[in-house]
């Protein structure tokens, strides 16, 4: 008896159903291994950065103190602008620092500052400090925080300099911690911002974009030698900055920090940051003003380290969640049990950071830094959006000249 056979093109039009069919698993599975790798390394680095951190930023009673062999005279030059919540008790930090030769510089653009009766009175109180008030505006750059300081860095006398912002708190020790982190083929030191003192719920906010997430990042990649530098600490040589073109060359960049830190690596030396940084006593805030802050710094990082910062876009828990999720379905894992406990390892490492490091913490912090991660990739999406940021009122371009933004592309597309 004959057999009986299905008809040729219906077994090449199954074959090749077949085939495609294969090819799709094949792509989903590859998709899913990718995936799981993804999450598994982004969970390893956030635990791992956390710890590293943890252990840079823990109190100074738990660090060994190493005795400074030299104490040359320092410049201490810190810019005054208006009058933040803890304008008196920061400003005050700098006349109570336990350093033998010091020179205090207070930088205001203009003789009505609000703050220029708060800075001559802390002068009068402490005259046996060698302090004076500097005013005046020099308008050599965009950088209006950059034609604050230029005065007193023309000022300045010695040959050690420090740049720090009025809103940092200052430890009597600061001066040693500075000198302390200056190791061989260091040309600068500088120090991340701490949020401290949170008064309400967008202050917790704000601690969560500038401890749990910024702060750790920074001292991570200054851990692997590739520090940057950050505007709230700028500790130079002066010789250093001379040589590479002076207080002017900072206005290469709208950002005067993203300029050091490439000045610095130019010289073939290196940004180094200080263990423990310094805290930033925030006190109320306004959803606005924080979103406002968090997007003129993103700006400011994508318009001088555009490659490194197209990388932020992957640094928050969502997209590992979301990636972890996908694998945890095509392995016939529970998703729900795998995603919580992704969430709970990820939160509770940001969690071990901070109470090892003395950050402030509350019932709260955990579903902020939840919001906070879910604010990065709108954040990272609209500082591709425009080149506008304002800073005290200062409206100001990262545009350079000619460049062009996505949502030009996407009007003239």
């Amino acid at each position: 008896m004959t057999p009986v056979t299905q008809p040729k093109y219906e077994s090449a039009s199954q074959r090749g159903l077949g085939v495609l069919a294969d090819l799709g698993v094949l792509g989903m599975e590859l998709l899913a291994h990718l995936a799981g790798a993804f999450a598994v390394s982004a969970l390893l680095m956030h635990v791992a950065t956390s710890l590293s951190v943890a252990w840079r930023c823990r109190p100074p009673e738990r660090r060994p103190v190493r005795e400074p062999l030299q104490r040359p005279a320092v410049t201490i030059i810190r810019p005054v602008c208006g009058l933040d919540a803890y304008e008196e008790a920061t400003l005050r930090s700098t006349f109570e620092l336990d350093y033998p030769q010091l020179e205090i510089l207070l930088c205001c653009a203009s003789a009505q500052d609000p703050v220029v009766p708060l800075a001559q009175r802390l002068i009068a109180e402490h005259p046996h400090v060698e302090a004076r008030l500097l005013i005046g505006d020099d308008r050599v750059s965009e950088n209006p925080k950059l034609n604050n300081v230029i005065k007193g860095w023309r000022t300045a006398i010695h040959a050690w300099i420090v740049i720090t912002d009025s809103n940092v708190l200052l430890p009597h020790d600061y001066i040693d911690r500075l000198f302390e982190a200056w190791t061989p083929g260091t040309g600068l030191v500088s120090a991340p911002p701490i949020g401290a003192r949170p008064a309400n719920l967008w202050a917790e906010l704000e601690c969560a974009f500038l401890n749990g997430y910024q702060a750790r990042w920074q001292f991570a990649a200054d851990s692997i030698g590739y520090g940057f530098a950050q505007g709230k600490t700028l500790f130079w040589r002066r010789i250093d900055l001379e040589r590479a073109g002076g207080i002017h060359a900072l206005g290469a960049e709208l950002a005067e920090d993203a300029a050091s830190t490439k000045l610095v690596r130019e010289q073939g030396l290196r940004v180094r940051l200080v263990g423990g940084a310094f805290p930033q006593p925030l006190g109320l805030r306004a959803l606005p003003s924080v979103w406002s802050r968090q997007l003129r710094w993103a700006r400011l990082r994508r318009a001088t380290f555009p490659l490194v910062y197209s990388l932020e876009i992957f640094s928050g828990l969502f997209a590992p969640l979301a990636a972890c999720v996908l694998a945890a379905w095509w392995l016939d894992l529970p998703e729900m049990v795998t995603g919580l406990l992704f969430v709970a390892i990820w939160l509770g490492s940001e969690y071990a950071l901070s109470a090892t490091a003395g950050w402030p913490l509350s019932w709260r912090s955990p579903l902020l830094w939840l919001l906070r991660d879910l604010l990065l990739p709108v954040l990272w999406l609209q500082s591709w959006l425009g080149n506008g940021l304002s800073w005290r009122g200062n409206d100001m371009s990262v545009a350079g000249p000619g460049s062009t933004t996505l949502s030009d592309w996407l009007r003239r597309a």
